[in-house]
């Protein structure tokens, strides 16, 4: 059995695609990191092409109805699952009949809408857990870490809730930044990161809201592991509350 090894990209993903296409194979396994290869696999590396991939996306996008379109998108999303196989997949169905997309029961799609329903529900957690500090040129700026790369709609959630705000999104975990600048939004690598300086203010209201916490516990009712169950440990890295 083959095993294709792509650099884990959507454009690489998309080659993986468009080669299976172009030479008619059957793709059972699609990995992205090489320690995944097995033993006796027969390995076909997938060198990326920004020009097939391309194609293959503006084709999808051209047969797909936009929410399938969507859902391709948000499961890439999922960097940290292997995905690969299923989205393939569905990908395969969906260029053949788009009606089958609609079927739940069938194991592909269940798997697809599964892992979309949990890229969502650590989405919509993470909306509250972010915890911006302003720095000393007034931006706005904050750190994350997630099993799961939320950018793109933690960045749009957050230019409607700070309208007229410049800030940055990091995520330490990917090197990677949603930054908004002015009317502009858009998401960076980041190769070399030094600790920004915070504005003179900062301190203070962080020390606030750290009392603010305190104050609001009642010690006779005190539960931690119903806290814990909240607010998860994996949350609390960059809350200032927990800091």
């Amino acid at each position: 059995m083959s095993t294709y090894l792509y650099d884990g990209s959507f454009e690489g993903f998309l080659s993986v695609v468009y080669y299976s296409y172009r030479y008619k194979v059957n793709v059972t396994k699609i990995i992205k990191n090489p320690k995944d290869i097995d033993l006796l696999d027969e390995v076909v590396e997938i060198q990326t092409n920004s020009a097939r991939a391309q194609k293959v996306y503006m084709r999808i996008v051209q047969k797909f109805q936009k929410r399938y379109v969507e859902k391709i998108l948000q499961v890439f999303l999922c960097d940290t699952r292997d995905f690969e196989k299923a989205l393939y997949a569905y990908i395969v169905l969906g260029f053949r009949d788009q009606r089958v997309l609609e079927n739940i029961n069938h194991p592909t799609i269940y798997a697809i809408e599964k892992l979309v329903s949990e890229y969502f529900r650590h989405l919509h957690k993470m909306y509250g857990f972010i915890r911006f500090v302003e720095l000393e040129d007034g931006l706005l700026y904050a750190k994350l870490e997630g099993k799961f790369n939320l950018l793109p709609y933690l960045g749009k959630h957050f230019v409607k809730r700070l309208d007229g705000y410049d800030f940055i999104l990091h995520d330490t975990q990917r090197a990677l930044a949603y930054v908004q600048n002015k009317e502009e939004g858009s998401i960076h690598m980041i190769s070399d990161f030094e600790e920004p300086t915070y504005a003179p203010s900062e301190a203070k209201f962080q020390k606030l809201w750290k009392t603010f916490f305190r104050s609001v516990l009642v010690q006779e009712r005190k539960n931690l592991k119903l806290q814990q169950s909240w607010v998860p440990l994996h949350y609390r890295k960059y809350m200032t509350e927990f800091r």
